[in-house]
């Protein structure tokens, strides 16, 4: 996977993650993380600013783009997980990079990835993700075997956020041990989802908007699991 800048080379080198090539901007010193990763075994280029910029997936490089191999999480990365999100068909890179750094940073065992979710290591992902990509257990698996495994495995009771008949607000279950299924920005949980889920829960809300932006919405879930 590709990624750029000073920073996210530093998060990736102190994850372990295998760095593979290092393009940096011609007349810029190699810092200590660029020969950090020249050292382990990364191929080191320059370009001129015309070729950086070209190569570069921002507006404004910062100086430093590389490629490595992404993490290797599967469904084995689940054991042990008690406190879970589960994300049915998010599609936005920039919530689930939002997503995966507040997760990373209160301390969830994983995320799951289902059906219809974008690649956790497109490039916009990555760099939203600010280095917890490398770090939290990021697993893409099928919904139903996901929840099959979390429900059977983990022993973990599966709630699907919801505006339904049947839901209750989120602060009157227990999340301390649980998987919350957060639904897509555009149709909410899928109607699959809300069959596999053991309970409905809602963010009650007071003012005027009828939902939530999803890595918002997420925020807030992730934040009650804690509790």
């Amino acid at each position: 996977m590709l990624c750029e800048g000073e920073k996210m080379l530093d998060e990736a080198l102190r994850s372990g993650a295998v760095i593979k090539t290092v393009l940096v901007r011609e007349g810029l010193p190699a810092n200590e993380s660029v020969r950090l990763a020249e050292q382990r075994g990364a191929r080191l280029f320059q370009a001129s600013d015309a070729v950086f910029q070209a190569a570069s997936d921002v507006e404004t490089p910062q100086g430093v783009i590389f490629s490595c191999v992404p993490p290797a999480w599967d469904a084995s990365s689940l054991a042990g997980a008690s406190r879970v999100l589960l994300l049915d068909g998010l599609q936005d890179p920039g919530n689930l990079g939002t997503i995966l750094r507040t997760a990373e940073a209160f301390g969830l065992g994983a995320v799951v990835l289902c059906e219809g979710c974008v690649d956790p290591f497109s490039p916009k992902v990555v760099r939203s993700t600010m280095g917890a990509v490398f770090r939290l257990p990021c697993v893409q698996l099928p919904l139903k075997d996901a929840v099959q495994t979390l429900r059977q495995t983990n022993e973990l009771p599966i709630y699907a956020t919801a505006l339904s008949e049947s839901s209750v607000p989120i602060e009157t279950v227990d999340l301390a041990r649980a998987a919350v299924i957060i639904g897509s920005e555009g149709r909410g949980v899928t109607q699959a989802a809300l069959e596999l889920a053991d309970r409905h829960v809602i963010i009650p809300m007071t003012g005027r908007a009828e939902s939530l932006n999803a890595g918002v919405a997420a925020a807030i879930v992730i934040y009650r699991m804690t509790l």
